[in-house]
């Protein structure tokens, strides 16, 4: 999928697969290709990457068809430009709380190179754009992806506002954050924490933006909350399932080879 696919898929409420990629390897983007997903999630919030190795990666990905969204550090749209910059398909910001934050990525990913107050007047008010500018603007960013992290309680009280902002793609909850903001810290099959993520679907949807979870401790989990109204399905990261699987298969191996 382009990354108008996956913008068009996000809002229209179609399933989009993606999966967070930690691996460092030459071999890993290929590998990732074939494994069916939609798009690859960066992650440079918890991950130590130069901006240099974030290039490559990203310009990698890219060449096979395959986006790199990042999770910038946090929500600047500098940093956003930074990460576009460097090839990437898209931005995720974290720990986002209120409209104005998302308003400022949507300024970032979606009007560059606009900038000051041309980019101000813009996000107030579209029509102020000249029909020739409006165009290069789509032509150029019409295939960036924008997700916003829902991990508090505040983004959820604010919910409506940001998923009001135009150019917004989808939420994404972040379920760590998201537990410890709920006051039940990786309580994830808690009633309250089960409340929440299906409320953050519900509001999303309302509004037709695309919403999902990244969660990584159970299919059967997982496969519930999508049917709940989770259409972007992140699921885990390529070094938990290479452990899970491997730990698996040792076990077996130790059992069946056990004297």
């Amino acid at each position: 999928m382009t990354g108008r696919d996956i913008i068009h898929a996000l809002h229209q409420g179609r399933h989009v697969f993606a999966s967070a990629i930690v691996g460092m390897s030459p071999m890993w983007p290929e590998l990732a290709k074939k494994t069916g997903i939609d798009f690859v999630f960066v992650d440079t919030e918890h991950i130590p990457l130069d901006r240099q190795t974030l290039s490559y990666l990203c310009q990698t990905y890219q060449a096979l068809g395959l986006p790199p969204v990042v999770r910038l550090p946090c929500n600047d749209p500098f940093e956003a430009c930074k990460v576009l910059d460097a090839g990437a398909g898209g931005v995720i910001g974290p720990y986002l709380e209120t409209a104005d934050q998302a308003r400022a990525l949507v300024g970032a990913v979606k009007l560059r190179p606009l900038k000051g107050r041309r980019l101000a007047e813009a996000l107030r008010d579209r029509s102020t754009l000249e029909p020739e500018l409006a165009e290069y603007l789509e032509k150029r960013n019409g295939d960036k992806i924008l997700i916003a992290n829902i991990e508090s309680v505040p983004a959820i009280e604010n919910l409506h506002d940001i998923c009001s902002v135009p150019g917004l793609d989808a939420v994404l909850i972040g379920p760590r954050d998201l537990s410890c903001s709920l006051g039940i810290p990786e309580q994830y099959d808690h009633p309250r924490f089960d409340e929440a993520v299906r409320s953050i679907f519900r509001i999303a949807r309302e509004h037709g933006v695309g919403a999902g979870i990244h969660y990584w401790l159970g299919m059967e989990q997982e496969i519930t909350w999508a049917k709940a109204g989770g259409n972007l399905v992140m699921h885990s990261s390529d070094l938990a399932s290479f452990s899970r699987t491997l730990k698996t298969e040792i076990e077996q191996l130790r059992k069946a080879l056990a004297s």
